[in-house]
């Protein structure tokens, strides 16, 4: 990418998006433009349309989506499809009318089968049943995948789909309804610790597996790929290390400072046993996780009592 090329980030103040202008900006590029939900609705064609032939980007990064936790995916099943894939398919194509160098496609490893081997390799996409929790956020990023994958062979662009792990980072969504595990963990434990509580609920057994990701360990990897990497492979991008929610939520109760007891409730539902990937085809291209787990939690725990007062 030229320092000067005009740079589109869809979805430029969530979490993902957030990360990415920072990382863009430290390192030069100087042209970064992102509009809000409420200057540009991404699922209006005709809003879309418009957008891309006034602007002109040179690069698009894909980073706007409705997201959330099981709950969230589980309840708003209608809207997590619905929206995103409106989203994507109006941002894909109009990158393609208008030119767009190239486009890097944020998806989600949930679009693995949920009975997948570990760790999971990107050519097991579509090789088995999905999790029933979040298979309609899941069928609308495989869709995002399949277009930018017709597209590079019909037209002859370079749209690169990326597949994070689950993230987290500074300005996550600590909403203890819709948000992911790990902020809600925070939130849970910053809340118990602040009213003396002495136990702790958690969602599920505990028993199954995750791997996180800082956010700006995502943001270093899709600004690699964007500037060093001319094909159009399907990435991971992850730790390519896992742990079980169990050990995450007594890391996070170290890191908030939480000394009670913890209690797991296995009336909620656990999803997915064990979604680890592997990241050896980014590892191949150069790229890695820099960021270790503990460090992260911990500097995203001192960004949430700066700010907590802004996530109620």
């Amino acid at each position: 990418m030229e320092k000067n090329a005009k740079i589109y980030v869809a979805g430029h103040r969530g979490l993902v998006g957030a990360a990415l202008v920072r990382r863009l900006t430290a390192e030069g590029y100087t042209n970064i433009i992102g509009r809000t939900s409420k200057e540009l609705d991404l699922t209006s064609q005709s809003q879309v349309a418009d957008f891309f032939a006034r602007e002109k980007p040179d690069y698009v990064f894909l980073a706007a989506a409705k997201v959330g936790g099981i709950q969230a995916n589980n309840t708003y099943r209608a809207e997590f499809i619905y929206k995103n894939l409106m989203i994507q398919t109006n941002i894909i194509h109009q990158s393609w009318v208008n030119g767009v160098k190239k486009l890097l496609f944020l998806g989600s490893s949930c679009i693995y089968p949920r009975e997948c081997p570990q760790p999971i390799r990107e050519e097991y996409l579509l090789t088995g049943p999905l999790e029933p929790t979040n298979s309609p956020y899941a069928v609308a990023k495989i869709a995002g995948i399949e277009m930018c994958r017709a597209y590079n062979s019909q037209y002859g662009t370079s749209f690169i789909p990326v597949m994070p792990t689950n993230l987290y980072g500074p300005g996550d969504n600590f909403d203890l309804e819709n948000s992911h595990v790990l902020p809600a963990l925070i939130r849970k434990f910053h809340k118990a610790k602040q009213q003396q509580a002495q136990t702790v609920t958690v969602w599920g057994t505990g028993k199954p597996r995750r791997e996180f990701l800082h956010v700006d360990d995502l943001a270093a990897a899709c600004t690699f790929l964007m500037a060093q990497y001319a094909g159009t492979d399907l990435f991971n991008i992850g730790t390519g290390t896992d742990l079980s929610i169990k050990e995450l939520a007594e890391i996070v109760a170290e890191a908030v400072g939480f000394t009670g007891k913890l209690v797991y409730d296995a009336s909620k539902p656990d999803g997915t046993p064990q979604k680890l990937l592997d990241v050896t085809r980014i590892n191949q291209a150069g790229w890695q996780a820099r960021i270790p787990l503990k460090e992260g939690i911990k500097n995203v725990y001192s960004w949430y009592t700066q700010h907590w007062e802004e996530t109620e």
